[in-house]
């Protein structure tokens, strides 16, 4: 969020308590503990009052050292990003302290502490300065509640839906903000933050970490990521599951500013003589790529969204897909494998697949593919399942009790409550069926957020940020709905990733999923969602696998070809060049078929040579891919150094 005004100046209605002086502070067995007044204290009287932030600054694991900022301090909200979930931290710090100030080395890196002004400078091994956090560089704010739509961490803060609350809260007049600036040098390069398709480099744009379904033409994203590295040997992390907003260079040109509503914001500089070396200390606190299924790295083909088919369309393509020495690894049935206004009902719509499990062996047996199903975590109430969810209290509900529902995607589709044990062995039941007739993986679909709620309540029908909703709903486990709305991407994948392993065998579980956050890159794989089949769309596709792969996540892929619209035969040849070459490559579209015989005989044969050719690399790729999830990147991080 921007608070300033020029870089001297504060916007109109904003209050400002700035980090300035150090009053104490405490030598912990991880780091040190700050007391920092937001005043100068010159003598005991200025020390009545506050706001005074506690700041820890420690080291979680070697090459890492956090900065924890607090202002109100209680019992700590949940969910949380949960750190350390395959590999055990490994300790690593020395504390020392002389006339300049405090310092904490941890495997090359050093934060140094100053008191008075209260500073932090984060260095490297040979003494260079990384980055810092200097004077007022840390501050509180209080900004006009008009402002916040979906930024903020107290319900009331955001419009209510009078059907849940008869007496909503007043708004509030401001909401507070917690921020934190670290120095961005010359030439110093920022890249990450997850799927975003705008430039690849993100110096002078303003990003916000809140996941949400806008294509791929805009700033919004449906795999946000609180992480971002640099050109300069270090990466951070923003250790919090809610709205982060980040200026790179956008309101203070030397500064990347983060900030967040409410009372508590987290981060970790993670050092690293390589990217490599950075991802791989990241990734050992928020989770490992999984090793993938050979299988999975070959050519997936799709029905497409709304075209028609069945038995007849299915073979038809897979024959012709064999005819032209494209032979396809998994075949993807979309949406309209099920009924029309019945998703999810988990059934095969019977007038086009009378028998599925029959034609699932046929299809699997004859052209010796894998099948995968499109899901999502929305039951429409004209679901025949829809009454066991709504009887079994396995949905998200409203403040009264009532499952949460609305008709934007599905008719009255409410949504799966995966904090709840009993609706996930539900919801898992469904699927295990699934695969006992032959289905091998599920295409996760959405479960992240789309249109952004108003603060002023314009109608009587709720308008949530997107198909989570994130206020005035109650999670079963208790979870703060905004911290959720990120994280409920990551839940939903774990849960159907986790199933299909321990039905299908350990190393044989994969996914399609377009929605995550950070540590779903424990759940691949992930693909970049609707896009348009125009050049551009090509490069934002670009854009994102980029920026994904850079934010931990080892695997990415695409719609061949665009999603909306048809493409010319140029750019179909092109992007299947692209795809082709991606970890993993999938043909896929809206209203028009991705099979290349339809852009003509030049096209078919581009993609039987191309789709050869990676045949031939599986040996090297997948012994990469071996290494990396095996070894948790430190083969390969042994050979870059």
């Amino acid at each position: 969020m921007k608070f300033n005004d020029g870089f001297w100046l504060l916007k109109n209605g904003v209050k400002a308590n700035y980090a300035l002086q150090s009053t104490k502070v405490e030598k912990l067995s991880d780091g040190y503990q700050l007391f920092v007044a937001t005043r100068p204290i010159r003598h005991r009287g200025d020390s009545l009052g506050g706001p005074v932030l506690t700041v820890k600054v420690h080291s979680p694991t070697e090459g890492v050292i956090g900065v924890k900022l607090d202002h109100f301090t209680h019992i700590p909200p949940t969910p949380n990003i949960p750190l350390f979930p395959n590999d055990d931290p490994i300790p690593n710090l020395h504390l020392s302290n002389d006339d300049t100030g405090h310092s904490l080395t941890t495997a090359g890196l050093t934060a140094v502490i100053t008191e008075n002004p209260y500073t932090i400078t984060f260095k490297s091994p040979a003494d260079r300065v990384l980055t810092f956090a200097g004077p007022k560089h840390q501050a509180i704010f209080e900004v006009p509640s008009k402002w916040t739509l979906s930024s903020a961490s107290n319900s009331s803060c955001v419009s209510q839906d009078p059907r849940s609350n008869p007496n909503p809260s007043p708004l509030p007049p401001t909401i507070q903000y917690i921020n934190s600036e670290l120095n961005l040098s010359p030439g110093e390069l920022i890249y990450g933050f997850g799927e975003q398709f705008g430039n690849f480099t993100k110096n002078g744009q303003s990003i916000k970490i809140w996941n949400q379904d806008g294509g791929t033409s805009s700033d919004q994203a449906y795999k946000c990521v609180p992480f971002y590295i640099t050109n300069r040997n270090y990466g951070v992390f923003i250790n919090h599951p809610g709205e982060v907003e980040i200026e790179v260079g956008s309101e203070k040109i030397s500064r990347v500013g983060t900030s967040v509503a409410g009372s508590n914001l987290e981060f970790f500089i993670i050092y690293g003589n390589t990217p490599l070396q950075i991802l791989e200390r990241y990734t050992r606190m928020t989770g490992r790529p999984p090793l993938l299924p050979s299988w999975t790295f070959g050519l997936w083909l799709s029905t497409s969204f709304l075209t028609n088919y069945d038995n007849k369309t299915v073979s038809g393509f897979l024959q012709g897909m064999q005819d032209h020495n494209t032979p396809v690894r998994v075949f993807h049935f979309d949406c309209f494998w099920m009924k029309q206004y019945e998703w999810c009902s988990f059934t095969f719509d019977p007038e086009n697949f009378p028998n599925p499990k029959e034609y699932l062996s046929e299809i699997k047996e004859k052209y010796g593919v894998k099948v995968c199903l499109w899901i999502n975590p929305y039951v429409s109430q004209l679901s025949p399942i829809f009454k066991e969810g709504v009887e079994g209290g396995y949905f998200i509900k409203r403040m009264d009790g009532t499952p949460w529902q609305w008709d934007l995607w599905q008719p009255g589709l409410a949504i799966v409550d995966f904090t709840n044990s009993e609706a996930c062995e539900w919801y898992g039941s469904k699927l295990r069926a699934l695969m006992d007739i032959g289905v091998d993986c599920f295409k996760t679909d959405f479960g992240k957020h789309s249109i952004e709620l108003p603060i002023v309540i314009v109608s009587p029908l709720p308008q949530p940020a997107e198909r989570i909703p994130h206020a005035n709903v109650q999670f079963h486990d208790g979870s703060d709905p905004i911290r959720m709305h990120n994280l409920y991407s990551v839940l939903y994948n774990e849960y159907v990733f986790n199933l299909i392993q321990q039905h299908r065998g350990e190393n044989q579980a994969v996914l399609f999923a377009r929605s995550s956050f950070a540590g779903g890159q424990r759940f691949p794989v992930h693909w970049g969602g609707d896009c348009e089949s125009t050049w551009e769309a090509m490069t934002e596709a670009i854009h994102g696998c980029l920026s994904l792969t850079l934010s931990g996540f080892a695997y990415a892929s695409h719609d061949i070809g665009g999603f909306e619209g048809h493409p010319d035969p140029e750019i179909y040849q092109r992007w299947v060049a692209f795809g082709l070459f991606s970890s993993h490559s999938r043909l896929h579209g809206s209203s028009s078929y991705r099979v290349p015989w339809q852009y003509g005989e030049e096209a078919a044969k581009g993609m039987a040579r191309l789709l050869e050719e990676k045949h031939r690399l599986m040996p090297y790729l997948y012994d990469l891919v071996r290494r990396m999830t095996l070894y948790h990147w430190s083969a390969l991080l042994i050979q870059s150094m």
